[in-house]
């Protein structure tokens, strides 16, 4: 992964650069190599040569070229880069709208904030044309696609997500609820919450049950009472739209 620092303020780089290396600190096995630039204008001319990186984080308010500046030449060549402004002054956030960065920090920026917008770029970074669900894990951030997941179970606070091919993905203690953590892949429509506690891919499901689910791989998953008769309406009725 590739990360562009880009600051006027040499001091201001080495804060910025801290806090990177303080943030992989927690994910080893997450490969990154970070380039810094105190002049605007060279980071420019890599753009227009489209030596692209996947990361931006840039102060807004520099001589010659503004942090905006180098943005918008990113979205003029078709870079879908993530950009992270940094600034002393907030009088830009419509610019930063504008070249679809995804958060605006002011200085001194803090490492809370900081950490959270590196969660979202990283986790963006892996995104490919399928979508795909991100697990915070001791390992890293790790982030699979929607049609190899075949349920997630919420197991001590913590998600188990089982995949098609028999891996099992351990997230780190989560602080929101299970249904708050499932909240965007539920709305896709091959995911179905069958229990209070599970999420099934019904593509891999094998069987249905009165008070369970088989799928695939053979793992029998409880569908609560409650919930049984919608169970089977969803599951019929996604069957039937796969068939038209």
């Amino acid at each position: 992964m590739k990360i562009a620092i880009c600051d006027d303020s040499i001091e201001d780089i080495m804060k910025i650069e801290k806090l990177v290396t303080k943030y992989f600190l927690r994910y080893p096995k997450m490969g990154y190599e970070i380039e810094k630039f105190s002049e605007a204008q060279k980071l420019f001319h890599k753009i227009q040569n489209r030596e692209i990186a996947d990361i931006y984080i840039l102060d807004i308010l520099m001589s010659e070229k503004t942090g905006v500046d180098l943005g918008k030449q990113l979205r003029k060549i078709g870079s879908e880069s993530i950009i992270i402004f940094i600034t002393s002054s907030d009088d830009f956030a419509l610019d930063a709208y504008n070249v679809h960065a995804i958060r605006y920090l002011l200085k001194p920026v803090s490492e809370t904030d900081f950490f959270e917008a590196l969660d979202y770029a990283v986790s963006y970074t892996d995104v490919k044309k399928e979508a795909v669900y991100t697990i915070k894990t001791k390992e890293g951030i790790v982030s699979v696609s929607y049609s190899k997941i075949e349920y997630i179970e919420n197991f001590s606070r913590m998600l188990e997500v089982h995949m098609t091919d028999g891996e099992e993905i351990q997230s780190i203690f989560i602080r929101k609820s299970f249904e708050e953590e499932i909240r965007e892949i539920i709305s896709d429509r091959r995911f179905m919450r069958v229990h209070k506690s599970f999420l099934v891919n019904l593509k891999c499901v094998k069987k249905l049950g009165k008070s369970s689910i088989e799928l695939e791989s053979g793992t029998c998953v409880p569908v609560s009472k409650k919930r049984v008769t919608d169970v089977k309406k969803e599951y019929l009725l996604f069957m039937s739209e796969q068939y038209q």
